[in-house]
């Protein structure tokens, strides 16, 4: 066993300095945060508890569980699957070996879908359908901002469903979303003035080269675009165009690189292109937007 095991009998600092050290030793970008994190998990403990229990000395389980944690750490285990949640605006979410781990990237989608909708917000009831919607991130997030909207959520993983249920119905929106199990939205007949959805758009022969905390842990049902990455967007851009609403937007979350192929894909189902795809904070066009126009 390492020296650096932890004990019980350490206190809480001790062993969070130790976490730290045996990370920032592993190459981890974020040692602090990541001790940090997993130290108040294992012990239950927010932030501002476990600074005033810093003096306190961990019992055996707590040494164990911490240990645990700590083993799947630097076995290359992100922390948000190690203690089962992530934040995403400002929602704590469930996850689930069905979902992806929401990122930060993603809010922009939720950024772009509330500027295009704008005096829309107040439309009742506002109709939103959010596709492959996984842990339920985006779908949760809009609602959470529009209080008269309704919303559905379509997945083909029974598992991501209901790990989505259980989101909603932990942030108080269950009676505002429905779950639906279908391939896209082939279940659903519309019309809806707001569609989402951050699809599968890794190349199939890109996954092998992602980042192991990515490869080894999100579903690949989840991450695989097929060849050229762009399959899902073929699918469903089409589907979106015919459930929306006169006025109507989608909006989608896009890599690297793919946003003028989107684009095309939108035109070419008869949607109006208004606005140029948002960035994300690393400055990567991340989401794109189009209107369905009145005849």
């Amino acid at each position: 066993m390492s020296a650096d095991k932890i004990l019980a009998g350490q206190t809480i600092d001790a062993a969070r300095r130790a976490l730290t050290a045996r990370f920032n030793s592993a190459a981890i970008d974020t040692a602090e945060l990541d001790a940090r994190t997993l130290a108040g998990a294992a012990l239950g403990l927010g932030l501002t508890d476990l600074i005033a229990s810093a003096a306190r000395s961990l019992t055996a389980t707590e040494a164990e569980q911490l240990e645990d944690f700590t083993r799947r750490r630097l076995a290359g285990e992100p922390v948000a699957r190690i203690i089962g949640a992530k934040e995403f605006w400002g929602l704590k979410l469930k996850l689930s070996a069905e979902t992806l781990v929401p990122r930060p990237d993603t809010e922009t989608v939720v950024e772009l879908a509330l500027e295009m909708l704008g005096a829309a917000c107040t439309k009742q009831p506002l109709r939103i359908l959010d596709i492959a919607t996984g842990s339920g991130a985006i779908l949760l997030a809009l609602l959470s901002e529009l209080a008269q909207a309704f919303g559905i959520g379509t997945d083909v993983s029974t598992g991501a469903l209901k790990t989505a249920r259980e989101n909603a119905t932990a942030l108080g929106l269950a009676l505002r979303a429905a779950l639906v199990r279908c391939d896209y939205a082939a279940a659903l007949a519309g019309p809806f003035d707001l569609i989402v959805s951050n699809p599968p758009y890794i190349r199939s022969a890109d996954i092998a080269g992602l980042s192991p905390e990515v490869r080894d842990h999100d579903p690949h049902l989840a991450l695989d675009g097929g060849v050229d990455g762009l399959a899902a967007y073929r699918a469903l851009i089409p589907e979106a165009a015919r459930l929306l609403a006169d006025g109507g937007a989608l909006i989608v979350e896009a890599g690297q690189g793919q946003t003028g192929h989107i684009e095309a894909l939108m035109t070419a189902s008869r949607l109006t292109l208004s606005k140029p795809p948002k960035t994300d904070l690393g400055g990567i066009p991340r989401a794109v937007g189009a209107r369905k126009m009145p005849p």
